[in-house]
């Protein structure tokens, strides 16, 4: 059987009478693909595949920074950035850290972290936006500020002046805070209440415009409100993106550098620029400020580490000690010593004063930022795990009495000469003194053809089999040939792509667009759901979303006493929402609360959702934090509607048209082949009784062949033009009807279906 239709539900079996079944698709006559009216577009909803330990990070470590403990008997904190979106918080004793605190709210990758004050941490990710926390909390955000209208890749914090914090990021856009004004303020920023990290607040969109003049008015995603609030202090002058900062100890001096391969000095009250230093020949990736504001330390991907006098405004010093890009800093609190890591793997630590260097480690992944803590060194690598390494902090130079040093040249190519020549330096440490395990990222996915599981490759090599509508793995295969197990795993159906998937954070995303996402339906009978009859047909994305907001629907009929409203009729809204965009909607099925097993999702490791509503900030929060409270300023109104209202947006009437004709060499002999019609999703069983009650059977077997075979010249009936329908066979069958003979139906030359 030729076959191009994307809905076939298909078994294999042996044959005896064979025929071709030829389909296509059709659209229908109210096709509006062609409407020159765009579509407005949609919120997204996503979710995310959290791993069984949740304690753990499942993609590289951006940032890190160290909390000491003023009262000796209480352990210190190690707080770490992920690529997988979230912070955690890990209390820290001689041999083993314990994961205390995750703070989940950004949707993209943290880029960096600091500390302010006595204990407020401060992130910045790529969703564009800046948070606060209680770094002593369970993990709560308090705020949110939206001011970047892209990434923000880096932090900088005044030690002696917990109020100011810069940030920077691409567009060379770089902020000046007051952390301390902006609390006083409900602009500007995103308020969260007592119990939920979920955005709720306003912005003032009017003078975030004039504030970025040359960005897109729609890039503005926060509604507008008359009050006027706090706008941080702007740094104008990078006509590229930042990628460090460094502030000094009273917040008043602060340097950046980017791709623009200058370090920028600004006044830091003002955000006026004072000088700009030349010397570096690639993108700058790290700053170190004094804590007087005097001397400078830069490392760029030239591979070089240079040393300026800000008073004299050059460079006194510079340090050949990598072999490629150098992306992470750290000094002793003298300023006497540098530990420097990138993307060479490796980390020294250069004696600034009498230019030497000792090569303290090498590791299997590039290093992206260090935390000196007392003795010790954290590092952070684009590997899920964190390392702690032996560092001399209070007194490096007893590293240098091994006698492992090399002179640190001037010039990067004089280190990698050395480097050809075989003179590679000794590691004075083979084995960090701690590790902080993550657990490998998923690096490579294949969604399989029944469009319900995803095969998925980490890191490691390991090959695991993950059911969407259940967030769950079914099974490990271990380090397995990934395009070997999918053909191993390849099933004879197929149906739509109802969601895309991407591992950008190291686990599987699945993102869910409307009207797409309602493209696929299946029969219960195929999805093994018990008491529900088996010609139901089921929409995969619909009984997912009741998946996920099993609980968010408990909780908001606890707290209103009906799942129709929740903070206003969201009935209504939903309904207004569709109205408005010209979408019909169809309010008369009963709206099905109950959540069938192939769609329950795991409490233990539930999924986390990402999306946003009228409010237009996107948040991120486990679905069993939903609390009921969330309502169409958090939730798209699409999402709402089907989940209350139990409505979907109207589908195209796609039916599928094909043809029915014996397959070569078979015995069957059919006067007449007709075109025939189905609807959007269509099961072969229906086909081979359609073929049993028109074709084989509308008169007796010739001679009263009763052995099951057909006798030759058979008649066929006229169907053309004739639709296959859904639903029981005809009734009251005469007698030669009971003796059926075996019928196999073809499509792609592979065996579909054998009727026996």
């Amino acid at each position: 059987m030729r076959c191009s239709s994307e809905n076939l539900v298909s078994d294999h079996y042996d044959n005896d009478i064979v025929i071709d079944f030829a389909m296509h698709r059709v659209g229908s006559s109210g096709n509006t693909a062609n409407n020159s009216t765009r579509p407005r577009k949609e919120k997204r909803l996503t979710y995310i595949l959290n791993d069984a330990d949740d304690t753990k990070h499942c993609a590289g470590i951006n940032c890190l920074v160290v909390l000491k403990s003023a009262v000796s008997d209480v352990s210190d904190y190690l707080f770490t950035g992920s690529r997988d979106g979230k912070l955690k918080r890990w209390s820290l004793g001689d041999d083993a850290a314990t994961c205390s605190a995750t703070f989940e709210s950004h949707v993209d990758w943290v880029n960096d972290v600091v500390l302010v004050g006595d204990g407020t941490l401060v992130s910045c990710s790529s969703d564009t936006t800046l948070k606060t926390w209680n770094a002593l909390s369970n993990g709560v955000c308090n705020r949110t500020h939206c001011q970047h209208s892209d990434y923000v890749t880096c932090l900088a914090a005044a030690e002696k002046n917990s109020n100011i914090i810069a940030s920077g990021g691409l567009g060379g856009e770089v902020f000046i805070w007051d952390l301390e004004a902006a609390l006083a303020s409900k602009c500007n920023d995103i308020m969260d209440d007592e119990t939920s990290n979920v955005i709720n607040g306003s912005c003032n969109s009017k003078s975030t415009i004039a504030l970025r003049s040359s960005s897109s008015s729609n890039s503005i995603s926060l509604h507008s409100t008359q009050t006027e609030g706090y706008i941080p202090i702007a740094a104008k002058g990078h006509k590229e993106s930042v990628y460090a900062l460094a502030m000094n100890e009273v917040g008043t001096l602060l340097v950046s550098g980017g791709t623009e391969k200058v370090v920028r000095l600004w006044d830091a009250r003002s955000g006026s620029k004072t000088l700009k230093l030349k010397g570096h020949t690639d993108n700058i990736r790290a700053l170190l400020l004094d804590p007087t504001g005097r001397f400078c330390i830069s490392g760029s991907s030239d591979s070089m580490i240079r040393l300026w006098d800000l008073g004299q405004q050059r460079c006194i010093h510079s340090y050949a000690v990598h072999t490629d890009s150098v992306w992470a800093l750290a000094s002793t609190p003298s300023f006497s010593h540098v530990y420097s890591g990138g993307r060479d793997l490796s980390l020294y630590i250069t004696d600034l004063q009498m230019r030497e260097s000792v090569l303290l480690c090498t590791g299997k992944h590039p290093i992206l930022q260090l935390a000196l803590h007392d003795d010790s060194i954290w590092v952070a690598s684009t590997d899920s795990s964190v390392h702690r390494w032996p560092a001399e902090g209070r007194n490096p130079q007893k590293i240098f009495e091994s006698g492992n040093s090399f002179l640190a040249g001037n010039l990067s190519f004089s280190r990698a000469r050395v480097s050809l020549e075989g003179s590679t330096p000794v590691p004075a440490y083979k084995e960090p003194t701690l590790t902080i395990p993550g657990i490998p990222a998923i690096i490579q996915h294949e969604v399989l053809n029944n469009k319900r599981h995803v095969l998925t490759k980490d890191s490691s090599g390991s090959v695991k089999l993950c059911e969407i509508t259940k967030g769950v793995v079914i099974e490990d295969f271990g380090k397995v040939s990934l395009e070997e197990k999918k053909e191993e795993l390849f099933e004879m159906v197929s149906i739509p792509a109802w969601f895309t998937v991407d591992t950008r954070l190291g686990s599987l995303s699945v993102h869910l667009d409307t009207p797409q996402c309602f493209s696929a339906e299946m029969y219960s009978a195929d999805l093994n759901i018990l008491g529900k009859p088996e010609e139901d047909k089921v929409n995969l994305a619909r009984e997912t979303l009741k998946g996920l907001f099993a609980q968010w629907l408990i909780e908001q009929k606890k707290r209103t006493g009906s799942p129709a409203s929740a903070n206003g009729d969201l009935k209504d809204i939903a309904t207004k929402c569709h109205a408005h965009s010209g979408v019909e909607v169809d309010g008369s099925s009963e709206n099905d609360a109950m959540v069938y097993p192939p769609f329950e999702f795991s409490v233990i490791s539930p999924p986390s959702i990402v999306t946003e509503g009228t409010h237009g900030v996107p948040w991120r929060k486990k679905m069993t934090d939903l609390d009921g409270t969330e309502d169409e300023k958090d939730l798209p109104l699409w999402c709402l509607d089907c989940l209350l209202n139990n409505r979907l947006p109207p589908r195209e009437n796609t039916k599928c048209s094909f043809f029915l004709h014996p397959c070569d060499g078979s015995i069957a002999q059919i006067l007449t082949q007709g075109k025939l019609s189905a609807p959007r999703i269509l099961r072969v069983h229906k086909v081979v009784t359609y073929v049993l009650e028109k074709l084989v059977l509308d008169k007796p077997l010739d001679n009263g062949n009763a052995d099951g075979n057909v006798a030759p010249g058979l008649a066929g009936s006229q169907i053309q033009h004739q639709a296959v329908r859904e639903g029981p066979t005809r009734s009251g069958s005469k007698s030669w009807q009971k003796i059926r003979p075996s019928i196999e139906i073809l499509c792609n030359n592979q065996a579909s279906y054998l009727f026996s």
